[in-house]
């Protein structure tokens, strides 16, 4: 499951595209909170559902429905943690793939290229080449005129170090959402309460 957000790059080259970096960057930027449910396809085949919501900048819940599993930003730290075995793993939301939708100020230029754009959407890679174990993360857009910036958040495809994919899927995504009652902070199994 970590796999999903620890990942290895591929170079990519971008053509020629009516949609900039810019424009992307300024949907991102447009972004200050948003729900949605999610699908996630792991490398092993594995699907999961659930609740995604994100608070820009650095906060990212994902709630997973059946699987006891959370991955949690807190702004700071993302942690993903497996209840079941009672295992948390943590890195700086900085230090993630994830980074390019929870940064304050989104800088696409030297990390992402357009390699899709479409009448229906845009698709942009970013690969990080002074941190290559990110991997490759491939994110979705549609076209939506209620958006920030007129492109709607539609999922990413993540490829890592081993040559694994998994992809997520975004539905019923609502833009300005209310996150009342959302906790970006985490329990930690290990311990007793939260943290």
């Amino acid at each position: 499951m970590k796999q999903l957000f620890l990942l290895p790059l591929l170079a990519l080259s971008a053509p020629a595209s009516a949609t900039s970096l810019a424009d992307i960057a300024v949907s991102l930027k447009g972004t200050t909170s948003l729900s949605a449910d999610f699908t996630q396809a792991g490398a092993d085949g594995r699907v999961l559902a659930g609740k995604l919501w994100l608070a820009r900048p650095g906060k990212v819940r994902f709630q997973y429905n059946t699987a006891k599993m959370l991955l949690v930003g807190d702004g700071r730290t993302l942690s993903f943690i497996d209840y079941e075995v009672k295992q948390v793993s943590q890195w700086p939301v900085r230090r993630t793939p994830l980074q390019i939708l929870l940064a304050a100020e989104p800088d696409l230029a030297p990390i992402a290229r357009i390699t899709a754009d479409t009448p229906d959407g845009v698709e942009v890679a970013a690969r990080d080449p002074k941190r290559p174990e990110f991997g490759t993360l491939s994110i979705r857009f549609v076209r939506a005129a209620g958006a920030p910036g007129g492109l709607a958040l539609a999922g990413w495809t993540a490829l890592d170090a081993q040559g694994g994919r998994s992809e997520v899927r975004l539905a019923n995504v609502r833009y300005g959402a209310s996150l009342a009652g959302v906790s970006f902070g985490v329990t930690d199994p290990r311990k007793d309460g939260p943290r």
